[in-house]
């Protein structure tokens, strides 16, 4: 290792002064060494230098050696820790290795040719963490990129809808804001309540394919119910063509079964159909009931909670009703605070409906 190592930088902790300069003769002629009295002192020295071995103390006034990894974890988390020890601390030594603080540690006094050797092997260690600490990084960004891809096109999506109808639109924009809201208090997943805001932005995007008579006339003949009915089967279709979308193309697909089971495309019942679909169901019915295409003002919360309520266990879940009466209204006159294309998730936490 001699010439190679010299490249890597070791801090050795210790409260008595003998024993670090035991350590540095010791290491000095192959490693960059760095040397500390304190648990304090050696952490400021991390801040500033990127170390590969850190070999400690146990027993020192004012921070402990295992004290000292665990501050030190998260500040350099490939690096490859070693405790020293003269004394028996089972408890602590336990503890600190079910928790991955230590890479191994050796009694005093140490035998400097067996301390030699398991640095020496410890380098391998340090390499390891780094390339695993890389991957990790590298797979962070992906993740980050590939979410920021989703939401991009789902955006994309929501403004084909925009240019085709405001309303359906903007009342697309209102459910997702609502339904985040709902599922924030059913404890619905960070991952699920994004998948769910998509859906509920895009759930009418099905309608692409609706002829605009079947959107404005009611009642419909039975030919034209089965044709508007197949815009929840086409939205899926399209959302599905993105390998990112398929969890949001299901709801999509589900979101207009009813609890009772009369609802389409499936008849699904009860726990039978998926929990977001269920929030999208009852989001979008008080939607339609607050916001009504065509009408200066549609119904109060109060009303509108009433209304559903007479559908309870028919169109809408009984359970998501009581979270929707428990939420307060956002304000009639300020649409904009919905408006935004998926700008629920931002605000997945916020008390307002």
């Amino acid at each position: 290792m001699e010439g190679l190592s010299v490249t890597y930088k070791l801090l050795v902790v210790d409260d008595e002064p003998v024993n670090l300069r035991l350590l540095d003769r010791l290491f000095s002629k192959d490693y960059y060494c760095l040397a500390a009295s304190s648990g304090a002192e050696a952490i400021e020295l991390l801040k500033q230098h990127d170390v590969a071995i850190l070999i400690t103390d146990q027993r020192m006034p004012g921070m402990t050696g295992i004290e000292l990894l665990k501050e030190t974890a998260t500040l350099r988390p490939h690096m490859v820790r070693i405790l020293l020890t003269g004394y028996t601390d089972a408890e602590a030594l336990v503890e600190a290795i079910n928790c991955n603080l230590v890479h191994l540690y050796l009694t005093k006094p140490w035998n400097n040719a067996d301390l030699k050797l398991k640095v020496e092997r410890a380098l391998g260690e340090y390499e390891n963490n780094k390339k695993r600490y890389a991957l990790q990084l590298a797979n962070e960004r992906l993740q980050v990129r590939l979410k920021e891809m989703k939401r991009g096109f789902a955006y994309s999506l929501t403004e084909v809808l925009r240019a085709r109808d405001t309303y359906r639109a903007e009342h697309a924009a209102r459910v997702s804001a609502y339904a985040v809201a709902i599922a924030v208090r059913m404890s619905v997943s960070a991952e699920d309540c994004e998948d769910l805001a998509i859906a509920a932005s895009l759930h009418n995007l099905g309608h692409i394919g609706t002829p605009d008579l079947l959107l404005e006339n009611e009642p419909l003949t039975e030919a034209d119910r089965i044709a508007f009915q197949a815009h929840t089967e086409r939205g899926a279709r399209i959302l599905s063509a993105t390998p990112e979308l398929r969890n949001a193309a299901d709801i999509v697909r589900f979101h207009h079964e009813n609890f009772d089971g009369a609802g389409y495309p499936r008849g699904l019942k009860g726990e039978q159909i998926p929990l977001v679909c269920r929030i999208i169901r009852v989001a979008h019915e008080y939607d339609l009931l607050t916001w009504p295409k065509g009408r200066a003002l549609g119904a109060s919360h109060d009303q509108a909670v009433r209304m559903l309520n007479d559908r309870s266990g028919k169109e809408c879940d009984p359970r998501v009703l009581e979270i929707v009466a428990e939420l307060t209204p956002l304000d009639r006159h300020t649409p904009d605070v919905v408006m935004t294309p998926l700008g629920c998730l931002e605000a997945a936490t916020s008390p307002a409906l």
